[in-house]
């Protein structure tokens, strides 16, 4: 997988510096004379039989629908011709509020349609005379009641809201506040996708590095030139469909597993719908969950569920305003956060490491965020491992790999990366187990475990040319010990990332706490789709 050099885009040293450290974004009116069309949904998921409805602003007065089912095969649905568009005015802080554009189209889902991920394009003819197009997704998710030998796979819909740039603001940088120069701490889910978020091209770079980086080299993050040079988001590489979970659920349904999928949203307003199901998946980057979230997972695995939690990143709390179709996290600037006027300070929108909400992340899917996070791109261990290191080959999950103590499992397809989840630990005997105090939940094993860093540090790379630098390490520093102080971030700088097992009531969870697993199916790592197997077998005829 590895290649010699870094890629080449076409940027100049300047340009691949705005790609990294520069704020840019998709707004209307962004392609100018040659025309745009945009489309979002009134919600994330529906069942079959709902009605969906489709908002659409476009400069060209007529475009083509095409829906396809997204799985292990691509399916075309649906196509109509010539429905009618119109140019709609978006409000500036449309990332806050929501475009409020007027409902263009309703389309009653039907029947017959099964649960998946239904990819919407809207084609028109721009003022040029060549094609303009938007991509949209939505979630046709299951009804509830018993499936048994069935996937539930979870789609990590909060952390794409946090991530996605249209409009300007997301939970990482925007054009809020009164210089217009903040992030958003509360965004709307009616507005579009970003560019990437649905489709990429193959070979689109996925965060982690695949190049060798020369000593003493200023860190460099492909990903972020190429969407620069090639007009898609910044964050398209963090979030979204087509980066992380549309490569578990077309995995799982070309190996004869019967899947279905759902948003975030129903284990908020719905989490009855997981009752059903023998085993409950989550995949890639899934960083943003509700407080009720972790209830329904909870409940769902002490009543005798099984989880599969091959994802990292497990760090903020949110809460969901307007039914859904908002999403608060305050994060850093969490002594904002309108709760602490009066309210339910366990809801406070921050770290779930933070003391005032009391609910380590690690008391649900066994690891925490603070005690992982960076590694394999920037300056945070460009280095190190590519894949798991593995401790405990006996275990059950390794099971027909031929793996031995010592081996990096998932190596050559990179699955190690970019954040990961970790707990403090200690080895004794050549094997590591979960420090005292560490938070691990009773009987938790530790079967696979690499670095990781919470800041990009070189005593050779100047701090101005690193997009990470130091910023979480002084939030979590802040968080966990109190203080921003250099012994403080001394203490929290160096994370780890695991592959855990754990019981939990009469349930078990099994998780993998990195954001690439999937990179090992994408790229059909064989030892990486035997250990997702294992587990899914395992789970399912538990």
């Amino acid at each position: 997988m590895t290649v010699k050099t870094f890629p080449d885009f076409g940027l100049t040293h300047e340009e691949r510096r705005r790609a990294v450290r520069g704020h840019y974004y998709e707004q209307p009116g962004m392609d100018g004379t040659r025309g745009e069309i945009w489309c979002y949904t009134d919600r994330y998921s529906y069942r079959a039989g709902d009605t969906l409805t489709l908002f659409v602003s476009s400069t060209a007065g007529r475009y083509r629908l095409e829906i396809v089912r997204d799985g292990g095969v691509e399916t075309p649905v649906m196509a109509v011709e010539g429905l009618s568009a119109a140019w709609q005015d978006t409000p500036d802080q449309c990332s806050v509020v929501g475009c409020g554009w007027q409902a263009s189209h309703a389309i009653r889902i039907p029947g017959e349609w099964p649960s998946g991920a239904y990819r919407v394009t809207l084609t028109a003819e721009g003022n040029d005379g060549r094609l303009i197009r938007c991509h949209h997704l939505f979630i046709l998710r299951p009804d509830a009641g018993k499936k048994p030998g069935r996937i539930l796979q979870v789609a990590a819909t909060g952390t794409w809201t946090a991530y996605n740039t249209w409009g300007g603001s997301n939970h990482y940088q925007g054009i809020t506040g009164p210089n217009r120069d903040q992030y958003a701490p509360v965004v709307s889910i009616e507005r579009p996708f970003c560019r990437g978020f649905v489709v990429l091209p193959p070979g689109a770079p996925r965060v982690p590095l695949d190049v060798p980086v020369p000593p003493a080299m200023p860190p460099r993050y492909p990903h972020m030139e190429w969407a620069y040079a090639n007009g898609y988001s910044k964050k398209y590489a963090s979030s979204g469909w087509a980066s992380y979970d549309s490569h578990f659920f077309r995995w799982a349904e070309r190996a004869g597993y019967d899947i279905d999928l759902a948003s975030q949203h129903e284990l908020h307003f719905a989490p009855n719908l997981l009752d059903g199901y023998d085993c409950v998946v989550f995949v890639g980057h899934d960083e943003y969950w509700t407080w009720e979230m972790r209830d329904a997972v909870e409940a769902y695995v002490k009543k005798g569920g099984k989880v599969a939690r091959f994802a990292g990143n497990f760090m903020w709390q949110t809460r969901l305003e307007a039914e859904g179709r908002r999403q608060v996290c305050y994060k850093y600037r969490v002594e904002e956060d309108p709760i602490l006027n009066g309210g339910d300070i366990t809801r406070l929108t921050t770290s779930w490491e933070d003391a005032r909400i009391g609910r380590p992340g690690s008391e649900t899917f066994g690891l925490l965020a603070t005690r992982g996070l960076y590694v394999g791109w920037g300056g945070c261990a460009p280095r190190g491992a590519r894949g798991f290191p593995i401790y405990r080959p006996e275990h059950w999950a390794f099971e027909g790999t031929g793996v031995y103590y010592g081996d990096i499992l998932g190596a050559d397809s990179h699955v190690f990366g970019y954040e990961v989840d970790g707990l403090d630990y200690i080895i004794e005997g050549g094997l590591p187990r979960p420090a005292e105090g560490s938070g691990a939940p009773e009987g938790l094993e530790i079967l696979g475990l690499g670095m990781s860093s919470l800041k990009e540090e070189s005593a050779d790379i100047p701090a101005d040319d690193q997009f990470l630098s130091d910023e979480d390490a002084l939030f979590v520093a802040k968080t966990l010990i109190g203080n921003e102080g250099a012994e403080a971030v001394d203490k929290v700088k160096r994370g780890a990332g695991m592959m855990v097992n754990f019981p939990m009531g009469k349930g078990e969870v099994f998780h993998a706490g990195t954001c690439e697993w999937v990179a090992g199916l994408l790229r059909s790592d064989p030892m990486v789709e035997r250990v997702t197997a294992n587990i899914m077998n395992r789970y399912l005829r538990a």
